[in-house]
């Protein structure tokens, strides 16, 4: 399976790629985890079942994590054990498509969970923080509104991470 750019890079800080099915866009994901480091925070945009938690399972697939990943929809956070190459690592990956509220993300502990430094967090359907999230390593987001409904368009922006 290669999953190919189908644009040039705009800048060297974003990267588009085009996927044609699931498996494509877990793999996308799995190549993206490798610059992934303990404290990097990554947002996700893109309307519901765009492929969010696909590009999040090829994530911990890299990290070895051994539970099921699932969107947290109803739970909004679950927390993953992963093995990196040195260490385990802790990753949380927190779903607010449900949050309405600042209190509701003070409930969950969002602004704690930001801010674990032995910790990689994934955040979909980020822009329900509610301007809490002051910074973040990458965004990623993910358009499936094409004629093949298979096909995802992701960009990947990193923030001075790297």
């Amino acid at each position: 399976m290669q999953i190919e750019s189908k644009f040039v890079y705009l800048n060297m800080e974003t990267e588009t790629f085009s996927t044609h099915s699931e498996e494509e866009t877990v793999e996308l994901g799995k190549r993206f985890a490798e610059r992934l480091r303990s404290g990097d925070v990554v947002l996700f945009y893109g309307e519901l079942g765009a492929g969010k938690t696909e590009f999040i399972k090829g994530i911990c697939r890299y990290f070895a994590v051994e539970e099921i990943v699932t969107s947290p929809t109803f739970t909004l956070m679950n927390q993953y054990a992963g093995h990196g190459s040195d260490n385990n690592i802790a990753i949380y990956h927190v779903d607010l498509y449900r949050i309405k509220t600042k209190q509701e993300l003070d409930e969950i502990g969002f602004e704690d969970c930001l801010f674990a430094h032995d910790a990689i967090k994934l955040v979909e359907w980020a822009e329900n923080a509610n301007g809490i999230v002051k910074f973040s390593n990458y965004t990623v987001k993910i358009r499936a509104d094409f004629d093949d409904e298979n096909e995802r368009l992701i960009e990947i922006n990193s923030h001075g991470a790297m």
